[in-house]
């Protein structure tokens, strides 16, 4: 997948915390930083988001968006 925001982080999703509409995803990108990331339950779900899987965190300006391949 090609996207236009060039800073991508790929890491580990350490932590799912889920609410009714929205959810808290955090993603360890290595070196002890971890970040979080506030995106709907709906994504969470399509995007088929886990803990102990893979996903990339994609930072445009100041929103922070969540890829996985």
């Amino acid at each position: 997948m090609k996207l236009s925001a060039r800073n991508q982080l790929k890491g580990k999703v350490v932590g799912i915390e889920e609410g009714t509409v929205n959810g808290i995803v955090k993603i360890d990108v290595g070196n002890g930083n971890i970040i979080s990331a506030t995106i709907s339950m709906a994504a969470v779900k399509d995007l088929g988001l886990a803990v102990g899987g893979n996903a990339t965190a994609v930072i445009k300006a100041t929103s922070v968006m969540v890829m996985v391949d």
